[in-house]
């Protein structure tokens, strides 16, 4: 983006003039009360110490655990929500009116969707939907306190299947649906599972090819409309529609099914990780755990309500969705389901001509991960190029300026009305709040959503085994490169690491690893003692830690900053530390870059990267020096890469990284790295012991020419 002094005097003093003017007559007093919130503090240290223990300000005397007094299980939780909303919407899914086969120029074919309206599900007839199928899922055989697996997209059918495990007290084992065959039969393997929810699809690609190493499992639930009839499959699994189940449950239902109710302490959830570190592990979520969190994460966004409508499409495997769409259910916010290939007019399997979900659905909050957000960014600055001078001219003014006003608190109306409106239809125009979790959201990204978007990113930061709960950024608390303070539901601590040479003591803030205590912090992993140990702490007064392996360090308001990952550490040769993590952050700042996995080895003295490039940019670039070629013949160029090269070097140069934290050589790969490739996770967290194994003959290649 352009400094403000490069752009033409007159026109700048007219534009101040302009939205002075405007805010000065139309929005003072909002004006004046969100500079004064922007220097409120978010979090104190009730010990004193720099080191913490911080707890947000409204939480300083006791932590909360709860919504609702005596709502504390998923059940009780939902039942009071159907209590409050019963004739409201609650689920809604869109109409597919046709499915075409569409022929692409080098001979694929691709199905494309043409999509009706959303058709709803009111809280009333969700809760109705979940008991039939708890009911058949126990005429079935499904015993309380026993697991039962759920291997599916996101979908209402997802949800209901979890309110009706959640209110007969049957465990559900959570699997994200692009996880390989081999971790799919480990956690059903590991959980000991009889009951297995699926979709069509998952079963006829993913789950038929693992069912024989699968030896305990006897009923498959497929929540698609289905062939009564399954031929090939092993004569000991029966396999049924969830319709047939539903059935089934009404029937249980009018011979007075006993339901066996939940306590608190009762594991909701065993939630499998993405495994960005290894073979997934199983995360225990009690009932007690999860009602904490999300009664965390209900405090920190603003003004929920059944007005609200939330658009579904992260993968519910994840606890970031889940914790989000029960947030949404306990406050009576309507949920729309989508997909990332329906999600926007452009997306992949979306008929041209047609529209996304998004622009139907026309959300008020959405979740998104980093990922998606850079794809948004980078599309919207390349359009900012292509403006005429006068167009781009208006945008950098409208940027600079209302980046100014949100860094003092302020809010800026007329450019959000004028300029950045059209840019706010991406996400159906009504957009008032983005959750970011997953992973680090650059500074750049975030300050171009909450200027272009015209809402708030409320970064978070939480794990699965915090229940994703651990902190969010204010709504209104515009800075970047945070992550907020503390949720009223738990309480950070940092533990100084020697190793990274971080301690309690630093200035001008104290440094450590991060530890969050409360009741989200988890049960611990599932069958695995000696992780249990190694992550996990109960503190003198019985409160239970959980130690992140992320380091941070606390600022003067509270707020907690993420600097570094223990595991993305690496020593090289000479002695020098690089941060992976924070090598990655700045370099996907740089146009070419789509995404970059930086890698050292301990017996090298300089870093690698293999890299996605932008496609679009590379080419421009590639065609700026006189090169053509095809996409995958550019990659392999090794002029190519020495462009790349100087540009990342520019890029790292700029944003003062060390000069042995910059990758000295580079793989472009031309293929972009997907969850479905096991390269990285459905967050799109890099898998770095993946990666490593699937480019080892670039790392061979890259170190070898000392």
């Amino acid at each position: 983006m352009k400094k403000k002094e490069d752009l033409n005097p007159v026109l700048l003093l007219l534009f101040h003039l302009m939205v002075w003017l405007y805010t000065l007559i139309s929005f003072l007093p909002s004006y004046l009360l969100s500079g004064m919130r922007a220097k409120r503090a978010k979090a104190r240290s009730i010990s004193g110490m720099p080191e913490g223990p911080y707890r947000a300000v409204s939480a300083a005397q006791r932590l909360k655990a709860s919504l609702h007094p005596g709502v504390d299980t998923l059940d009780k939780m939902f039942q009071t929500a159907v209590a409050r909303f019963r004739h409201k919407d609650c689920l809604g899914t869109r109409e597919v009116i046709s499915v075409d086969d569409e022929r692409q120029n080098n001979g694929k074919v691709f199905k494309k969707l043409i999509l009706g309206e959303y058709h709803w599900l009111s809280f009333e007839e969700t809760l109705t939907a979940a008991v039939q199928l708890g009911s058949g899922l126990a005429s079935l055989g499904q015993q309380p306190k026993t697991n039962i697996a759920i291997f599916c997209e996101t979908r209402a059918e997802w949800l209901i299947a979890a309110q009706a495990c959640f209110a007969h007290n049957f465990r559900l084992v959570t699997l994200y649906a692009t996880l390989g065959g081999p971790a799919v039969a480990h956690g059903l393997n590991e959980t000991e599972v009889t009951h297995i929810i699926t979709s069509r699809e998952l079963l006829e690609t993913r789950l038929q090819a693992i069912l024989i190493k699968v030896p305990r499992l006897q009923h498959i639930i497929v929540v698609d409309n289905t062939p009564t009839t399954w031929p090939g499959y092993p004569q000991n699994i029966t396999i049924h529609n969830m319709a047939t189940v539903q059935k089934m449950g009404v029937l249980s239902e009018n011979g007075k099914h006993c339901v066996t109710n939940p306590q608190s302490s009762d594991i909701a959830v065993i939630m499998y990780t993405s495994g960005s570190t290894g073979h997934p592990k199983g995360v225990m979520i009690s009932h007690s755990n999860i009602i904490a969190g999300i009664t965390g994460m209900a405090d920190r966004l603003p003004n929920l309500c059944e007005e609200d409508t939330y658009i579904g499409y992260l993968p519910l495997a994840h606890v970031l969705e889940l914790s989000a769409e029960l947030v949404c259910i306990s406050h009576g916010c309507r949920i729309g389901y989508s997909s990332p290939h329906t999600l926007v007019d452009q997306s992949t399997k979306i008929k041209k001509g047609s529209k996304g979900d998004i622009s139907i659905l026309q959300p008020t909050m959405m979740a998104a991960v980093p990922e998606i957000m850079d794809r948004i960014y980078k599309n919207v600055m390349m359009k900012v190029e292509e403006m005429s001078c006068l167009q781009r001219t208006l945008f950098i003014l409208a940027y600079n300026y209302k980046l100014e006003q949100l860094a003092k608190g302020h809010s800026t109306p007329l450019c959000d009305r004028l300029i950045f409106s059209k840019i706010r239809n991406l996400l159906g125009g009504r957009t008032r709040l983005l959750l970011s979790g997953g992973a680090p959201l650059s500074a750049a990204t975030q300050r171009f959503m909450n200027v272009c978007l015209c809402c708030p990113v409320g970064q978070g930061y939480g794990l699965t085994e915090t229940c994703g709960a651990g902190t969010i950024s204010e709504h209104w608390d515009y800075s970047t490169g945070r992550v907020g303070g503390p949720l009223v539901c738990c309480e950070i601590k940092l533990k100084n690491w020697a190793d990274g040479n971080y301690y309690s003591t630093d200035h001008p803030h104290a440094r450590g690893e991060i530890l969050i205590g409360g009741p989200n912090v988890t049960m611990g992993y599932y069958k695995n003692q000696d992780k249990n140990q190694d992550d996990f702490i109960v503190d003198e007064n019985g409160q239970r830690w959980f130690c992140t392996g992320d380091i941070g360090e606390f600022q003067e308001d509270g707020c907690l900053k993420i600097i570094d990952r223990k595991k993305d550490l690496v020593k090289l040769q000479a002695g020098e530390y690089v941060s992976l993590g924070k090598v990655e952050a700045i370099l996907k700042n740089c146009p070419l870059i789509d995404n970059i996995c930086a890698y050292a080895n301990s017996d090298e003295n300089y870093v690698i990267a293999f890299m996605v490039p932008n496609q679009k940019q590379l080419q421009l670039l590639a065609h700026q020096h006189g090169m053509e070629g095809s996409w995958e013949d550019l990659c392999s160029s090794k002029a190519v890469e020495e462009l790349v090269l100087n540009a990342l070097n520019e890029a790292a140069l700029a944003a003062q990284l060390e000069r042995f934290e910059i990758p000295r050589k580079i793989c472009l790969s031309p293929e972009p790295w997907m969850p479905e490739m096991g390269l990285v996770t459905d967050a799109f967290k890099l898998k770095r012991e993946q990666l490593k194994t699937y480019y080892h003959d670039d790392i061979k290649r890259m170190y070898a020419g000392k």
